[in-house]
């Protein structure tokens, strides 16, 4: 799954060769044995970083994207709900520019999406999301987030 206008929708090539590394990686790791951390897939152009948290309330987290990389997120075990929308017309509320993050007031529509054991889904710079958040109650997950860079 990828999510975006069709406007755009020629703009990336999810089967690009960094996309093609990050889902071989994905389907042949063992990721659920794998301590978090980050693991280099093609040098500084594809990174895994795998986490282990609790997810949280929906209201307490926030809209994000990144400028120079895309999001593969995938969940290795649990269940998260995932908020997407479009960047264009979002509230800005802070950034953190060493991070390659901005984070954005949450905007009057938007769509969600269940993330549970083994979906992923593709993120975009042109696309806002929040993650982490709780599914039901807030409950550990492990995830990875492979960042692809532009």
């Amino acid at each position: 799954m990828f999510f975006c206008n069709v406007s755009i929708a020629e703009k990336y090539n999810y089967l690009d060769e960094k996309f093609t590394v990050a889902y071989k990686w994905l389907a042949e790791t063992d990721i659920k044995n794998l301590p978090e951390g980050f693991y280099p897939l093609m040098g500084d152009d594809v990174i895994a970083g795998v986490q282990e948290y609790s997810t949280s309330p929906w209201e307490e987290r926030r809209f994000e994207t990144h400028e120079k990389y895309f999001d593969i997120q995938y969940m290795v075990t649990g269940d998260e709900m995932f908020g997407v929308c479009k960047r264009d017309g979002l509230k800005e509320i802070d950034r953190i520019d060493e991070n390659d993050v901005v984070f954005y007031s949450d905007p009057d529509l938007y769509g969600q999406v269940l993330l549970r054991e083994g979906d992923l889904i593709v993120v975009a710079p042109e696309d806002a999301h929040k993650p982490r958040c709780a599914a039901g109650v807030p409950a550990p997950v492990k995830k990875v987030v492979v960042k692809v860079k532009i």
